[in-house]
């Protein structure tokens, strides 16, 4: 007799859980699609803007690795956050988890420093050439999935705050949301890879 409601009650704490990881899978799924495109189409203009500034002359590398340390490195500091939060160490959660938020912070301030020197310094917009239209876009286009990653995780770190983060409930439900975070710290290893490495190979060299 006691079994049955044991069953009932652990059925009832999996599947929203499985809906939460489905549903978390399939959005991952989508925007991998859509930045695939834009990965293809940077890949394919690659060296096709005969006017107008070029990648070589244009992006450096000393600003971009900062930022890119500082973003992948966060994507430590949330795998703390988590654990700490699964032992119930809810000061740990939040220290780490405001570290995960200010490295994010860090890369998108740094981001826009770089594009304030590229567009005042360089005179590259986003209408000088193929190149300066696929960078913004690309590099913009990631830009706002960080926003919306950073969106997530103030929004749990507040939740956390004002005392409606329980550890032994919800830190399985906070890993899933930190999904979208590593997603989009990889996303940026392969945009680093093609816009600050390949795209700044000289057309004749890489020909």
């Amino acid at each position: 007799m006691t079994a049955l409601p044991a069953t009932t009650s652990n059925a009832r704490l999996t599947a929203p859980l499985s809906r939460a990881k489905v549903g978390m899978a399939s959005l991952i799924f989508m925007e991998s699609a859509f930045f695939s495109a834009f990965l293809v189409t940077y890949l394919y203009y690659i060296g096709k803007s005969p006017d107008g500034p070029q990648p070589l002359d244009c992006l450096e590398l000393n600003l971009v690795l900062v930022n890119s340390v500082c973003l992948l490195s966060s994507s430590i500091t949330v795998v703390l956050a988590v654990r700490s939060l699964a032992r119930g160490a809810m000061g740990a959660f939040r220290l780490w988890l405001a570290v995960t938020i200010l490295l994010g912070l860090e890369f998108l301030l740094g981001t826009g420093y770089e594009w304030w020197g590229l567009i005042e310094d360089k005179g590259l917009t986003i209408q000088s050439n193929a190149f300066g239209t696929n960078f913004y876009s690309l590099v913009g286009f990631h830009a706002f999935h960080v926003v919306v990653g950073l969106v997530l995780l103030i929004g749990v770190f507040i939740l956390s705050l004002f005392g409606c983060i329980n550890p032994a409930r919800d830190h399985r439900r906070v890993d899933v949301a930190t999904w979208y975070w590593h997603f989009v710290d990889v996303i940026w290893i392969l945009v680093f890879t093609l816009v600050y490495i390949v795209g700044r190979v000289p057309q004749g060299a890489a020909a």
